[in-house]
């Protein structure tokens, strides 16, 4: 739905007071529980695992930090402890046959 049409087409109308914004509102999707972003987070590591090469996940950041968690073998609850910066790049991967994080959270790419 455009702005526009949320504002009725009245170029001065507020979108933010327009009752079109306020159906849309009603009609957004419920917030997902834990179990469901752990079913998530886990099919994502199970796909990840699965491939016989290399791969790149590239998504937000709380998803990002639950598949980390995951990765590790961790309760969802655990993302929550580890911190991702916005732009910063992780590795995942295993050491000595068990998962592990290789790096975490790398802003080194970043031009200060």
């Amino acid at each position: 739905m455009g702005l526009r049409r949320l504002r009725g087409h009245d170029p001065g109308g507020d979108p933010f007071r327009t009752p079109g914004l306020a159906d849309l509102a009603r009609r957004r999707p419920r917030r997902e529980t834990l179990a469901e972003v752990t079913a998530r987070a886990d099919e994502v590591v199970t796909w990840a695992r699965a491939e016989d090469r290399d791969v790149l996940v590239f998504a937000h950041g709380h998803i990002l930090r639950s598949i980390g968690a995951r990765w590790l073998g961790l309760p969802i609850d655990f993302a929550a402890r580890i911190r991702l910066n916005p732009t910063s790049l992780s590795v995942l991967g295993w050491a000595y046959g068990d998962p592990a994080i290789e790096s975490w959270n790398d802003v080194g790419h970043l031009v200060p």
